[in-house]
């Protein structure tokens, strides 16, 4: 449990596994192979293992990285098709931590997500999937030039928002990144499906 001695000043939020969260444990790219033809461990070997890096660090377009990809593993399949199976699979909001954040929001707390994700994905989130109505900003890998567990992502958004470590709640489905978090001062939880907010933040909710 959080030992916050002030109500927080603004809460963090991750995307994946938190308000992104999908259905199968192998999430969107469970059934690729059988419905768009793209080999699942070949993408993980080709383009994930190999460029993924670049990429979410904001070294390197999602699109000229995917398209050398696929035309080495899957080269019938376009790169505008395959970021659209990707995305749009990858866009199951979990509504009921929606309605948890929109009644901290409400409370005059401000949301921000905090997130590893590219450019491309971070538009997609905050523009067609409509984050930008239940969030007041977001702060991502490619646009700080870090990730995740780094301590530079930490020191990256508190530089960005202005805020100190003691006035940042934050909650992350990857302890790994709740501890780095907590190291650099913030009140960090672990979120898990079912979880309530007022449990693992209860500052979040008091006067």
């Amino acid at each position: 449990m959080s030992k916050f001695l002030m109500k927080p000043v603004a809460l963090m939020v991750d995307v994946d596994g938190v308000v992104v969260r999908h259905p199968h444990p192998l999430g969107w790219s469970a059934h690729i192979e059988q419905e768009l033809g793209v080999p699942r461990a070949a993408l993980q070997t080709v383009f994930f293992q190999r460029h993924w890096d670049d990429i979410i660090h904001g070294r390197a377009p999602l699109r000229d990285r995917l398209t050398d990809a696929l035309g080495e593993i899957a080269p019938r399949v376009s790169c505008d098709r395959m970021i659209n199976y990707w995305f749009e699979g990858d866009a199951h909001l979990d509504q009921g931590l929606l309605a948890q954040l929109a009644a901290v929001r409400a409370s005059g707390v401000p949301l921000h997500l905090a997130t590893v994700q590219e450019h491309e994905r971070a538009a997609y989130l905050w523009n067609t999937l409509r984050l930008r109505n239940h969030f007041d900003d977001m702060h991502y890998a490619a646009q700080l030039g870090a990730s995740k567990p780094s301590p530079d992502f930490y020191l990256a958004v508190e530089q960005r928002t202005g805020l100190p470590p003691e006035a940042i709640a934050f909650i992350d489905d990857n302890q790994r990144n709740v501890e780095a978090a907590q190291a650099r001062g913030w009140t960090a939880a672990l979120w898990t499906p079912g979880a309530t907010l007022r449990d693992l933040i209860p500052e979040l909710s008091s006067p």
